[in-house]
């Protein structure tokens, strides 16, 4: 099962709106993901010089203040499980301290502008614990999970980063992901769990990193992904749909002028401003869609 939702402001005055209308349409995914949900939103920009750092540690009391001072943050933003570390430095850098002074802290993502935020529980409990309806920000992903091929874990929650600023959800399953995984590693992707999402979004980032568009990394990975799949990728300043060319897993489409949403129902845009007068499609199977504020 599982649900994908997104939302991407096409005008920037919608900003302030971004979790008002992005929370319910998560919450409305309940029924395909009702054992953990994640998203990730694209809000202000990091000072100049300076990257954000989405961080999660199981304990909501965890004293992030010595990780703070060894990464020479600036900021840090606590918000239940996780915290917004704001500083400077460099992804690599940020991932190997992270790795050496608090080995039981997850790095979820890093970027100029992403946060993400994922938990165990209903996509209800996930939308009141982390504040959801009181975000802004130019655009959203979001996945609610049904675990069943492994267990309902933070760790195995969507969204995926494995790069600056990128991040993928997905409803499906990969087939080649373990070799796929093994050739990533030789070509210096690193991962952290098991999950084949998190292999596609590696493959994404070895892509862009070779200079591939985002969405020239996407048709090639109609060649080399191997299963069945829809996903919903997020950029710095850009929103992507593909599903693979079977498309057994379902989405629905809609934009009008202020917005482009996304969601495996269209029950989750129901509620949307706007949507009675919205263009609305079903993506065609192995076609790229995308959009971009720049």
């Amino acid at each position: 099962m599982c649900g994908i939702v997104g939302l991407f402001f096409k005008n920037a005055e919608r900003e302030p709106e971004l979790g008002q209308l992005f929370a319910p349409m998560l919450e409305t995914m309940c029924g395909r993901g009702p054992d953990s949900a994640g998203f990730a939103v694209y809000d202000a920009e990091a000072p100049a010089g300076a990257i954000k750092a989405s961080l999660q540690h199981p304990d909501p009391g965890y004293d992030w203040a010595p990780l703070a001072a060894r990464l020479g943050a600036t900021r840090v933003t606590r918000n239940a499980t996780h915290a917004l570390f704001v500083g400077p430095g460099d992804e690599a850098a940020l991932r190997a301290t992270v790795a050496e002074a608090a080995p039981d802290v997850t790095v979820m993502s890093v970027g100029r502008r992403i946060q993400i935020m994922k938990e165990t529980g209903t996509p209800q409990e996930v939308v009141e614990r982390f504040g959801v309806r009181g975000m802004r920000g130019s655009h959203a992903i979001g996945h609610t999970r049904m675990a069943t091929e492994s267990a309902v874990t933070t760790a195995g929650s969507h969204p995926f980063s494995t790069g600056m600023d990128l991040c993928l959800v997905h409803n499906g399953s990969l087939s080649n992901h373990n070799r796929l995984r093994a050739n990533l590693r030789r070509e210096g992707i690193t991962f952290a769990t098991e999950n084949d999402t998190e292999v596609a979004a590696g493959y994404l980032t070895w892509r862009l990193r070779q200079g591939y568009a985002l969405k020239d990394a996407l048709e090639a990975g109609l060649r080399d992904l191997d299963g069945f799949f829809t996903f919903a990728i997020g950029t710095a300043d850009g929103f992507a749909v593909l599903r693979d060319p079977i498309a057994c897993k379902p989405a629905v489409m809609a934009e009008t002028d202020d917005y482009v949403a996304m969601a495996s129902e269209y029950r989750s845009l129901a509620g949307l401003p706007g949507i009675a007068a919205a263009r609305l499609w079903e993506p065609e199977p192995g076609v790229v869609y995308s959009w971009s504020r720049a």
